[in-house]
């Protein structure tokens, strides 16, 4: 560059002292030397450029040349049925929280913390369960006991799994009753395989044996389609599933010496379903429906407890 521009000056000097035909030399000359100048200087840009753009490219991240590397297959989409009238909005209103806090361990945390510790000669009992749990009256069905409720609505074993040590291990009880797995097999929050229930069956219990508690399982209740509410329930809670689900927990109970609350069997009517008399929506027992289930689980409850002693 600096050589052209001295070349450029001197060819000027010649110029205001030169005419005639010299003078048409000189333009020729000076034509000549500027497009050969421009070309150098057309090479060198681009050059310059090439160079540029090389070192931009060195300094990209991986990401933006290579495709990142990812064990996991892609995620799968689905689309989202019609739940319905009134288990359409509350799942809509569920879902966002769940997304923050998928055990929703929120719910007792702080009547957790306003828990005391058992007393020393206190057997505190934890049932931990959804709703059929959550709408059992404790209180009512075993007064006197230091039973105490730790029930949600909806939930399924995976959820109920994250909020173990919250909700059970924390409070420290002697014996730990758990009723889950319906809200499973529905799909209502999460759908999963026999298999999948199975071991979340299988990890609550070994968090249990893991502290000390003993344990009781409750046999999942029949259902039924007998009224408009309970239209369906059979539908979507496969009778036959459920009881195969209870063949493998209860086996699975003798195996690892738990006690079995077969509620099933104390529910269930000719035809395989839960007795219309225990029942208005096809799930939930009513108050007959609990009192039913109570000495099933006195006598659970004290099977487990001699097991501590």
């Amino acid at each position: 560059m600096y050589d052209n521009m001295k070349y450029e000056k001197c060819f000027y000097r010649c110029i205001g002292h030169g005419g005639g035909s010299n003078g048409r030399m000189v333009g020729e000359h000076q034509e000549g030397a500027r497009a050969g100048m421009s070309m150098k200087v057309t090479s060198m840009r681009d050059a310059a450029a090439a160079s540029i753009g090389l070192l931009l490219l060195a300094a990209l991240p991986a990401s933006a040349t290579e495709k990142t590397y990812q064990s996991s297959p892609e995620r799968r989409t689905t689309v989202e049925r019609d739940w319905g009238p009134w288990l359409g909005p509350f799942r809509a209103k569920l879902v966002p929280v769940l997304m923050q806090d998928f055990g929703e361990r929120y719910i007792y945390r702080d009547a957790n913390a306003a828990l005391p510790p058992p007393h020393v000669s206190e057997q505190r009992v934890v049932f931990i369960g959804d709703s059929i749990t959550d709408r059992w009256n404790l209180a009512s069905s075993f007064p006197g006991k230091a039973y105490v409720n730790r029930g949600i609505g909806s939930q399924v074993t995976s959820q109920m799994l994250l909020r173990f040590h919250q909700d059970v291990i924390a409070l420290q009880p002697t014996v730990v009753v758990i009723l889950a797995g319906i809200n499973d097999v529905q799909g209502f929050l999460q759908q999963e395989r026999p298999d999948q229930i199975k071991a979340n069956w299988e990890a609550m219990a070994d968090l249990a044996d893991r502290h000390r508690i003993a344990i009781v399982f409750g046999a999942l209740l029949p259902v039924n389609n007998y009224t408009e509410a309970a239209r369906d329930v059979v539908k979507e809670r496969n009778p036959a599933e459920l009881r195969a689900l209870n063949a493998w927990l209860k086996a699975f109970c003798v195996q690892r010496g738990y006690a079995f609350a077969d509620y099933h069997e104390a529910l269930v009517d000719r035809r395989g379903l839960m007795d219309a008399r225990y029942t208005n929506d096809g799930v939930h027992p009513l108050d007959n429906g609990y009192a039913r289930m109570a000495p099933i689980a006195a006598a659970a409850i004290a099977k487990a407890l001699r097991k501590t002693r």
